[in-house]
């Protein structure tokens, strides 16, 4: 399906497909059979080769020594690193450009460029045990104290899900400030790998196989310097929002790669598949999955490209949130729904884990969940429809 897109989109959007299909694909099974990893050397390469392609830092401006990408840019680009399995297309660091407008100049200087350099890493510590996507009920705290060292901030809590902490030497650590004038109002810091009074619980195993683990970690009276703190007191959840309508956009643009990568796989199959001395492709069982599946992408890619154009031209933050969550919920239950005709359509052959249904059947599971789940969406939605009416949503 060919969209209206202007000339550089189109450019990336080759360049980047070109790099997935020649040097991502290949290792997708090798990944799946060796706890989502490939050879360090191969690894290296694709690294080097992501950034080649203009994979790295696509949302930081130009200035900063970023790639200046539109919105609409780095959804094409990020839409062809989903149709690779294994989260291979993770490999270049893309720090979002809410991180320059939330941090002083010494924490660009200190955790920013070095994490657009590929010389740091981070990880996010923001979900709890009872506070997933409802981020309000976090019960993580951090209170101020002064002392003969300066002021610090002690932290205590517990997080979940810290995706690729074990890839990372430092957490964006989101808690609610305990006492003073501020007390229940959020907070974003930085707080390095290393510091005393951060140990890992337990690190649980996914459903998926990726190199990047997701520990379990307990924060017992952590003191960062008082210029961690990202912004002010309170401004972490605006932070946290930031990061949610970037994520979720892109989350969207992943899943239509998926599907695309599934109907594709799934058309070649059914059309060399014989079933009863016709191809299965012949099959109006088989058809009927199949058109269904290319609508909804291209339903799905027509609303994640028009959020993105939006927010380029520049949008209604608050219409932009509500965009953002429904392209995140339409595309992502419509990849879920594409995987599982896919399967049906493999057969046995899609219970296998060689198999690309097998494994997106598997791994676009948790984008109904990360970055709050369809239900969370589906009230953003709704809050935003009651609030601003139709028009401001559809146009």
């Amino acid at each position: 399906m060919t969209l209206p897109l202007p000339p550089r989109a189109r450019e990336i959007q080759a360049r980047v497909r070109a790099f997935v299909d020649a040097e991502l694909i290949p290792w997708e099974v090798h990944a799946e059979m060796h706890d989502g990893l490939v050879p360090e050397d191969v690894w290296k390469r694709m690294k080097a080769k992501a950034k080649e392609a203009g994979l790295d830092n696509m949302d930081m401006p130009v200035a900063i020594g970023g790639r200046g990408y539109s919105t609409l840019e780095q959804v094409v680009a990020q839409e062809q690193t989903g149709r690779v399995t294994n989260a291979l297309g993770w490999c270049a660091n893309n720090p979002q450009k809410w991180m320059l407008e939330a941090c002083s100049p010494a924490q660009i200087e200190r955790w920013i460029k070095p994490l657009m350099n590929d010389e740091r890493h981070e990880c996010y510590a923001i979900t709890e045990a009872e506070a997933g996507s409802d981020v309000d009920a976090i019960k993580s705290t951090a209170r101020r104290v002064s002392g003969g060292d300066g002021d610090h901030y002690v932290l205590n809590g517990e997080k979940w899900h810290v995706t690729s902490a074990n890839l990372a030497d430092y957490m964006f650590f989101q808690a609610k400030i305990e006492g003073g004038p501020n007390a229940g109002a959020h907070a974003l810091f930085f707080v390095d790998h290393g510091t005393p009074g951060v140990e890992i619980v337990r690190t649980p195993a996914y459903t998926h196989n990726y190199r990047a683990h997701h520990p379990i970690y307990r924060f017992t009276d952590v003191r960062v310097p008082a210029d961690h703190l990202i912004g002010k007191e309170g401004d972490g959840m605006g932070f946290t929002y930031a990061w949610f309508r970037h994520e979720r956009l892109m989350i969207a643009a992943r899943c239509c790669g998926a599907a695309e990568r599934l109907i594709d796989e799934a058309t070649a199959f059914a059309k060399q598949r014989i079933v009863f001395g016709a191809a299965l492709a012949e099959q109006q069982a088989v058809q009927f999955m199949l058109a269904d599946s290319v609508t909804e992408l291209f339903a799905a890619r027509l609303m994640t490209y028009e959020t993105a154009r939006a927010i380029d031209s520049g949008a209604d933050m608050k219409t932009a949130h509500a965009q953002c969550s429904m392209a995140k919920l339409y595309a992502s239950e419509m990849a879920g729904r594409v995987a599982d005709r896919a399967v049906q359509i493999f057969g046995g052959r899609g219970y296998m884990r060689e198999n690309v249904a097998e494994r997106f059947f598997r791994e676009l599971r948790v984008d109904r969940i990360w970055e709050g789940a369809s239900e969370i969406q589906r009230i953003i939605i709704a809050n935003g429809l009651l609030k601003r009416g139709t028009q401001s949503l559809v146009g």
